[in-house]
C-alpha cells in the first residue's frame, strides 16, 4: 500500500545538554512530558560523549547521540587546544545530525552538548528553546539566546540576561517520582531502618559528590553522635570509602554511609532537614517538597551561580546558607543547632514552598507545542 504523502508525519524534537543529573533529569521529564502530548513524537537526544547521559538516557528509553565536546580549562589557556579541536568536530557532528534527522524543534537544557547543536539548528532556520536552570544564566545560554525563539527560566529577573520577549517563567523540571511519596511516610523510614519518632538529617552532595560537605561531616561525627539524631549521608562515588572508615571508629548506629540513594523519595520524606549543594535542580526539588535546606555552594561552577541561587533562596527566608569556606567549621554545628528548633524549620518549609513552580514539564512541554504547531 503506497504512503499518504498528505498525511501528518511524527514530531522530531531534539533535546540536548547533560554532563550532571541536574540537568539529565530536566531533560528526561521535558521528553516524558512532550511523549505525553505526542505519544508517536521522533525524540533524540543529543549529550556528551563519555557523560553521564550517554548511560541515564538510554536507561529512560530514548535515543542520544554523543558529540566529542567538553568545557574549557579556564586555569590553564594551553590545555584549550584539544578542547577546541574537539569543539570544531562536534561543531561538524552537530550540523549533520541536523541536517539527516530534520528537527522541528531544538531544546537545549545547558551542558557543554546543547552549544553545538543549538548553533547548528538556529543556523538552519529551526526554531530553538532554551531552558535556564539557574538565577545566573550560563555562558552557553547567554550565547545561544539571540537566535532562540525561547527561553523558558525558573528565576524572576531573568531579563538581566535574555530578551525579555522572549521568556517564559516555567520552573525546572523535576524527578516526578520525588512527589509521589508522603513525607513522614512509614514505607520510607522502614527502607533506611530508621526510627519516625527521632529527627533525621539528610546530607547529599550530587552524584559524584561534593569534598567540603564530606570533609565537615568527618570532622563532626562525634558530635553527630552525641546528638541523638538520625543521619543519612550520601558520600558520592569518589569518597565512600574514607567516609567509611571514619564513620567505622565513631560507630554510631543512628549513622547511614552510602556513596548512592537509590530511593530519593524516601529520604526526602524521611528528612527534617537536608543539607546540600546549591544546584538548580535540587533547589527546585526542595521547593516542591517544602524541606528546610542548609545550602552549601559550590565553588567550583561557572559565575559561582550556586552561590547566586542560594542567595535566590536565603533573600526570602526560604533556605540557610554556609559558605563553602566556611563550611568545616561551621556546617555540623550550624545543623544541629537547627534540629530542635520546630518553628524555625517550619518557617524554612513554608517559605520555600513559596518559591515552587508545578507541572514545569509540562509547561515547557506546552510551550513546544505551540511552536510545533506554528
Amino acid at each position: 500500500m503506497k504512503k499518504n504523502p498528505n498525511a501528518k508525519q511524527p514530531a522530531r524534537i531534539i533535546i540536548s545538554g547533560g554532563g550532571t543529573g541536574g540537568h539529565i533529569f530536566p531533560a528526561i521529564s521535558i521528553a516524558n512530558a512532550l511523549r505525553e502530548q505526542l505519544p508517536d513524537a521522533d525524540i533524540l537526544f543529543v549529550g556528551a560523549l563519555g557523560r553521564m547521559e550517554m548511560e541515564r538516557v538510554p536507561q529512560a528509553g530514548y535515543r542520544i547521540e554523543g558529540l566529542p565536546v567538553r568545557g574549557f580549562d579556564r586555569k590553564n589557556l594551553l590545555k584549550n587546544i584539544p578542547v577546541l579541536i574537539d569543539l570544531v568536530r562536534s561543531m561538524l557532528k552537530a550540523r549533520k545530525l541536523i541536517r539527516t534527522f530534520r528537527p522541528e524543534v531544538a531544546i537545549g537544557v545547558g551542558g557543554y552538548a546543547s552549544g553545538p547543536i543549538l548553533k547548528a539548528a538556529a543556523a538552519k532556520g529551526i526554531p530553538t528553546v532554551l531552558q535556564e536552570q539557574n538565577s545566573y544564566a550560563g555562558v552557553t545560554n547567554k550565547l545561544l539566546a539571540q537566535k532562540a525563539t525561547l527561553i523558558c527560566v525558573a528565576y524572576d529577573g531573568m531579563e538581566r540576561f535574555f530578551p525579555v520577549d522572549k521568556l517564559v517563567k516555567t520552573g525546572n523540571p523535576v524527578r516526578s517520582d520525588l512527589l509521589k511519596i508522603n513525607p513522614k511516610a512509614p514505607e520510607a523510614y522502614e527502607f533506611f531502618g530508621l526510627s519516625a519518632s527521632k529527627p533525621t538529617l539528610l546530607i547529599i552532595g550530587g552524584s559524584l559528590g561534593a569534598r567540603t560537605i564530606n570533609q565537615s561531616v568527618m570532622a563532626h561525627l562525634e558530635a553527630l553522635k552525641v546528638s541523638g539524631v538520625q543521619v543519612i549521608w550520601q558520600t558520592g562515588k569518589f569518597y565512600i570509602e574514607d567516609a567509611r572508615t571514619a564513620a567505622a571508629k565513631v560507630n554510631n548506629p543512628l549513622l547511614i554511609v552510602t556513596d548512592f540513594i537509590a530511593r530519593m523519595d524516601y529520604a526526602f520524606a524521611v528528612a527534617d532537614l537536608v543539607i546540600s549543594r546549591a544546584g538548580a535542580g535540587t533547589i527546585s526539588e526542595l521547593c516542591l517538597l517544602a524541606k528546610p535546606v542548609i545550602l552549601v555552594p559550590s565553588p567550583n561552577v561557572a559565575e559561582d551561580h550556586q552561590t547566586k541561587n542560594a542567595l535566590a533562596l536565603v533573600e526570602k527566608e526560604a533556605a540557610v546558607l554556609v559558605k563553602d569556606a566556611q563550611a568545616r567549621e561551621e556546617l555540623i554545628p550550624r545543623a544541629l543547632e537547627l534540629m530542635p528548633q520546630v518553628d524555625k524549620l517550619k518557617k524554612l518549609s513554608e517559605n520555600i514552598l513559596l518559591l515552587a513552580e508545578e507541572n514545569s514539564a509540562g509547561r515547557i512541554a506546552l510551550q513546544v507545542m505551540k511552536i510545533l504547531k506554528r
